[in-house]
């Protein structure tokens, strides 16, 4: 099996590692499916290469995935995927642009250097091709499970969009201090800020825009520095459900 991967980058280059096929890379940046190419033993083509593939994997930024699905979906003869970590979109672009090839929608939850992980998997019209890749996503140790891409999404903004607003925004408003102050929880807070923040801007920014979710951290901050004592006993109850 032959399987194109649109996107070199950490992602895309994680899913080239983690299947048996014949692997072609196509980026914007050349460079950076040459070094996918080489890091994977495939090769690098054209980002307008007129070559048709088994499959098309689009690892490609959450803002341009549905141009992507439409600019590529030809090339893929029987099966198109994304892994661009927004489902509903992707899968309604790959209805619209490839109705008649399998369709799956995945979203490993987890970053290349943290693998193998949970992957979230929306099969919209699984087949032969995208379950062989399933499965070499599995054999690899990653624990797949299926979901839609609406259930998808809602959740992304909980456990990314709000959770990344909240870790950034103790970075923000927290001092430096003595590393003897720490407590159990300061110390896990400043952990989570320096693993947040040793990323890629461009993507945490991205996940705000896409999923929103800031302005509720904002608010519930908000809630908190207004209550008195006994609504402050009310939120604190709360947030514990």
């Amino acid at each position: 099996m032959d399987v194109l991967v649109v996107g070199a980058g950490e992602m895309g280059t994680w899913f080239g590692a983690s299947v048996d096929a014949d692997l072609a890379y196509a980026d914007t940046d050349p460079g950076a499916a040459e070094r996918a190419a080489e890091t994977t033993g495939g090769r690098a083509v054209a980002l307008d290469t007129a070559e048709r593939f088994d499959a098309v994997c689009l690892a490609v930024p959450m803002s341009v995935v549905g141009a992507a699905v439409a600019t590529h979906a030809e090339r893929a003869e029987r099966a198109l995927l994304d892994l661009s970590g927004v489902m509903a979109g992707p899968v309604e672009a790959m209805r619209e642009h490839a109705p008649d090839r399998e369709r799956v929608s995945l979203h490993p939850l987890f970053a290349a250097n943290a693998a193998p992980g949970r992957v979230a998997v929306v099969p919209d019209r699984p087949g032969e091709v995208t379950d062989r890749l399933r499965a070499d996503l599995a054999e690899r140790g990653n624990d797949l499970f299926e979901t839609t891409g609406e259930e998808h999404d809602r959740a992304m903004r909980t456990v990314q969009a709000q959770a990344h607003a909240a870790v950034l925004a103790y970075g923000l408003a927290g001092e430096p201090v003595d590393e003897r102050f720490h407590t159990p929880v300061s110390r896990r807070l400043s952990d989570l800020v320096e693993r947040v923040t040793d990323g890629t801007p461009r993507v945490y920014a991205e996940i705000q825009a896409t999923f929103g979710g800031a302005e509720a951290v904002a608010a519930a901050a908000d809630r908190l520095a207004d209550a008195d004592d006994e609504a402050f006993e009310v939120l604190y109850r709360e947030a514990g459900r």
